[in-house]
């Protein structure tokens, strides 16, 4: 029983996607112009070579936003039910709180917020 379900899940699924896929190639507008396999530059035509090197702190510093971004996510939810987790749900997130200012912390420490 279950199995006859799952087959007809990943059918339709599959069904699905290549509509989608026939569909968006169907309807898409088709342009051959060279220009559309160039490098755009806002417009302005590149002087010297496209490919540079970038300083590794700008990587780090995106990282460290994105994980303190998608960690200060969790607390939403957290907010909404606090009443209903109790003590224990304090406890839970006082931990968390605490392991991402160490890791702040940390970052802190080693220069990852200073920007040279």
């Amino acid at each position: 029983m279950y199995f006859t379900l799952l087959i007809v899940v990943i059918l339709t699924a599959i069904t699905l996607v290549a509509a989608a896929l026939g569909i968006a190639h169907a309807i898409s507008p088709r342009s051959f112009n060279p220009q559309k396999g160039e490098a755009y530059e806002c417009g302005i035509p590149t002087r010297g070579k496209s490919w540079m090197q970038f300083k590794v702190g700008y990587y780090l510093f995106a990282i460290l936003f994105l994980m303190f971004d998608v960690e200060t996510v969790f607390l939403f939810p957290w907010a909404a039910v606090v009443q209903d987790l109790g003590v224990p749900g304090l406890i839970n997130i006082t931990f968390f709180l605490f392991i991402l200012i160490l890791g702040l912390a940390y970052a802190w420490k080693k220069g990852a917020l200073e920007w040279k």
